[in-house]
């Protein structure tokens, strides 16, 4: 016996993950959406869908009235709920209980502990549960967040007490980078949780950050489910998981795993959570936070261990007791997971992308491959919410065979429209340090230390691209003479078979000749012949080419009248110009386009809003100096002068 209705208060990826088990389980489910989320894919999966108020979360999503309405009016039984939880919302479930409504989750005491960073490190101190060093109050202002920086020693994280996801979190190195740290986390924390309190911790440099899955019922029985690795991060958010992690021996999993099932003992706490902890070099483990729902990376864990998490939380919520005893949980194969977003991996590790998706594809026929999304061909990535496109998950007996399938799978990625991250995630699954598993959460600013540039292509690689583009531009010319139907007036057939042209790439001219031998091309580059086959079905998005018997998967991006192309290979969009030898020779008396300046314009890298202006016409500003805060999904960017200057 279950529940007859489910509402679920969320959207995106997780609102569609819960469905797909509701509908597995025989469960009506109802979803809340936002006015701008009206076609939005959980929208359609569910039975039942009513709108809770404008696109701002605060006014829809977090919108307690309009949701505990929605509750009575559609008679659902039970809620699932969305991630930023205010407590007034708790009381008004408290209050929903006694009307015969079920919270898809642990108890009110449970997440007020636990949503409480102050709170949960007292309680994990209690529970004798390995914590970091830091002050445990409330910190009230910025002089005292400097004073308190001071006496703890530099460097510190300043974190909102109700955060999560990466929001209201800053690294500060001194006093000056504290007192902006605490303006900023307090601002981030009052406009996406309703609470600006903050509290500041020792800074543990250069650690992994490693979590355990726990699952508990309503009869005392508690389980840890093994963990994930979660070190590869940008802005403190998680790029890429796995499970299990290649750091942990049995006895520290083992001591991590017991220590997460004893927090949760103590606070009562019933359903599935996330214990996080950091990891020192040395293999000493401190406790970071527990989050109290269903986290973005629960798939790795469903896959090496067999459990559905979501089926597990409605169980517990019905009072059934855990189905499995602690020696039950396996660690089957190996599962990583990249967060896909619409971002440009090119600013900052990933900048906020918005636009309408004019082109997708998930890479489903990829054997062992799961996509967990909310969105679809059309759908809109918009300035309101988390710019987080799917969640693409790979599974293999072990973890090179998971890696490869990840390879494979972003290969085949098709999304057009907005910018996004696939060559960032597939350069960081390549990359020797990730495939040693050598990782800390300093990973990307460590091995990219001006910024990513995308993959840089060796000699070899260099010249396959050539090859593949040469290739494409000669099956294209040939596409273009055939004639469908037969034309009034005989045609002679050009008897054509060999192409000398001048390929643009980076920096390098380069001459190609290129040769048709039946399907295939035989193409000379750098005095050297390569051998390119495939089908070339031009109006694929997809293609698969053989360059001297190793296969690629290419994509070809865009294309113009005047030979510029875009083609993504490994991973990496590479801008080309492709010319006959006769064009190039006449392109260079082309009067060239000059550059705009934008050195005396601040221009902000992404759409958002404008929560702060620091200057007015007349000021003069020094290079570095604040001129604006932007907000774009959910976290505050602070814009500087390029220059010196006048406004």
């Amino acid at each position: 016996q279950t529940f007859e209705k489910l509402l679920i208060a969320n959207r995106g990826e997780i609102a569609c993950r819960v469905i797909k088990t509701c509908k597995k389980m025989g469960i009506k489910t109802v979803a809340i959406h936002s006015d701008v989320d009206a076609n939005a894919v959980h929208v359609k999966m569910a039975d039942e869908a009513v709108c809770v108020g404008p696109a701002p979360t605060s006014k829809s999503y977090l919108n307690m009235d309009a949701i505990m309405e929605v509750i009575r009016k559609t008679g659902a039984q039970a809620v699932s709920l969305n991630v930023s939880i205010c407590c007034s919302f708790l009381s008004s479930l408290s209050l929903q209980a006694s009307e015969g409504v079920t919270f898809i989750g642990p108890d009110t005491h449970a997440i007020q502990a636990m949503g409480d960073k102050i709170e949960s490190k007292l309680l994990a101190k209690n529970a004798k549960v390995n914590t970091i060093p830091g002050f445990d109050g409330v910190v009230k202002d910025a002089d005292e967040a400097v004073r308190i920086a001071r006496e703890i020693g530099y460097p510190v994280m300043i974190k909102a007490s109700a955060g999560g996801g990466g929001k209201g979190m800053r690294i500060a190195w001194d006093d000056e980078e504290t007192r902006e740290g605490f303006r900023f986390s307090s601002q981030e924390a009052a406009s996406s949780f309703g609470d600006d309190r903050l509290l500041i911790e020792k800074f543990i440099d250069n650690p992994r950050h490693i979590e355990i899955q726990v699952l508990a019922d309503k009869h005392g029985n508690a389980l840890w489910l093994n963990e994930r690795e979660c070190s590869i991060q940008r802005r403190n958010q998680k790029v890429v998981e796995e499970a299990p992690s290649t750091f942990l021996d049995p006895e520290t999993r083992r001591a991590m795993g017991e220590q997460a099932v004893a927090l949760a003992k103590a606070v009562k706490y019933s359903s599935a959570g996330t214990v996080e902890f950091l990891v020192d070099s040395s293999k000493n483990f401190y406790f970071l936070e527990m989050n109290t729902r269903l986290q973005v990376e629960h798939p790795v864990t469903e896959c090496i261990t067999g459990l559905d998490l979501v089926q597990e939380m409605i169980r517990v919520a019905k009072g059934y007791p855990l189905r499995h005893k602690q020696a039950d949980i396996p660690i089957n194969g190996w599962a990583v997971e990249c967060r896909v977003y619409a971002e440009d991996p090119y600013k900052s590790f990933g900048l906020p992308s918005i636009g309408k998706l004019s082109q997708y594809q998930e890479p489903l026929h990829v054997p062992s491959v799961r996509v967990d999304s909310g969105i679809q061909q059309g759908s809109d990535i918009s300035i309101y919410y988390d710019p987080m496109i799917s969640k693409l998950i790979t599974y293999g007996s072990n973890r090179a065979e998971a890696l490869k399938r990840m390879e494979e799978a972003l290969d085949n990625y098709v999304i057009r429209g907005v910018a996004h991250n696939i060559s960032l995630l597939r350069e960081v699954i390549v990359h020797p340090r990730f495939v040693q598993g050598d990782i800390s959460t300093k990973f990307l600013p460590e091995v990219y230390p001006d910024g990513f540039k995308g993959h840089q292509l060796t000699d070899l690689e260099r010249r396959q691209l050539l090859a593949t583009a040469a290739s494409l531009y000669v099956a294209e010319q040939l596409r273009s003479q055939r004639f469908l139907g037969t034309p009034r007036i005989p045609i002679a057939k050009s008897k054509r078979s060999s192409w000398e042209l001048s390929v643009h790439l980076g920096d390098g001219i380069y001459p190609v000749a290129v040769s048709k031998h039946g399907s295939s091309f035989s193409v000379e580059v750098d005095g050297m012949k390569l051998n390119v086959t495939s089908d070339w079905n031009l109006a694929s998005p997809l293609l698969s080419v053989t360059i001297d018997g190793t296969q690629r998967t290419i994509q070809r991006i865009s294309r113009n009248a005047s030979g510029e192309t875009s083609i993504q290979f490994l991973g990496t969009v590479y801008k080309l110009q492709i010319l006959t030898k006769v064009a190039a020779e006449l392109s260079k008396y082309m009067p060239e386009k000059a550059a705009e300046d934008t050195s005396s314009i601040l221009r902000s890298p992404m759409p958002g809003t404008v929560v702060a202006v620091s200057v007015k016409p007349g000021d003069m500003v020094s290079e570095g100096q604040e001129i604006c805060v932007i907000e774009a999904m959910k976290m505050q960017n602070s814009m500087i002068a390029a220059k010196t200057g006048k406004v």
